[in-house]
């Protein structure tokens, strides 16, 4: 009795399909690093440049996702040869559409004027957006300079600032009949004040006898 050759058992994944390989952590769970990987710029980067660039259409996707992290890699070491090139050939490709959307416009035109409008209207996004990418590219060639000023702070209050003529400075004088000098000994309030000589100006009020009280009320 012959027997059939078995089939051999069907793959999960198609030998054609792009699937992305996943690094396990140890100690993590997979669904953490799964979230992390999935969530990484450079896996998005990959997944959308092998879906838009036909060029790469049979490359393997781990292989592009490997490239973006090295191009990554050179932006944080500080080498940006890679974004200027890439903003310089952006620049180039907008300027081709604006000049394809330009020449499309001038062929409707006097016939189509929808037509002309709606080319012209996208050959002029066209070449705003090449200009803002040159100008983006010359900031990184030549970065703005930005000045840092500190302000030092002189007063703890309010500060004021008079435009016209300086004002005298106010002279603080003391008033005597305002301040109280006293001096505490032995628990006993005492006037520290030096005893006055007597003044011969008015001669009235020089001396002053004696009254006896008592004997004057009693006469």
């Amino acid at each position: 009795m012959t027997t059939k050759p078995k089939k051999p058992a069907a793959s999960a994944v198609p030998p054609n399909a792009r699937v992305i390989q996943l690094r396990e952590v140890t100690g993590e769970p997979h669904d953490v690093t799964r979230a992390k990987f999935s969530t990484k710029p450079e896996t998005a980067a990959a997944a959308t440049t092998a879906t838009f660039n036909q060029l790469v259409s049979d490359v393997d996707v781990n292989r592009l996702v490997e490239e973006m992290n090295r191009q990554t890699k050179l932006v944080h070491d500080g080498d940006l040869a890679r974004a200027e090139a890439m903003l310089l050939s952006q620049a180039h490709s907008l300027d081709a559409m604006f000049n394809e959307f330009a020449r499309r416009a001038a062929l409707n035109m006097g016939q189509y004027l929808e037509a002309t409008d709606a080319y012209m209207r996208m050959a002029f996004k066209a070449q705003s957006q090449c200009r803002a990418t040159l100008q983006t590219l010359g900031e990184i060639k030549a970065p703005r300079s930005i000045a840092f000023i500190r302000q030092a702070n002189l007063a703890n209050g309010p500060q004021q600032v008079n435009n016209g003529v300086a004002a005298a400075p106010r002279v603080e004088t003391s008033n005597p009949t305002n301040e109280l000098l006293e001096a505490s000994h032995g628990g006993e309030w005492m006037d520290t004040r030096a005893t006055g000589t007597a003044s011969g100006i008015d001669p009235a009020m020089a001396a002053v006898e004696p009254v006896d009280g008592p004997a004057k009320r009693g006469g």
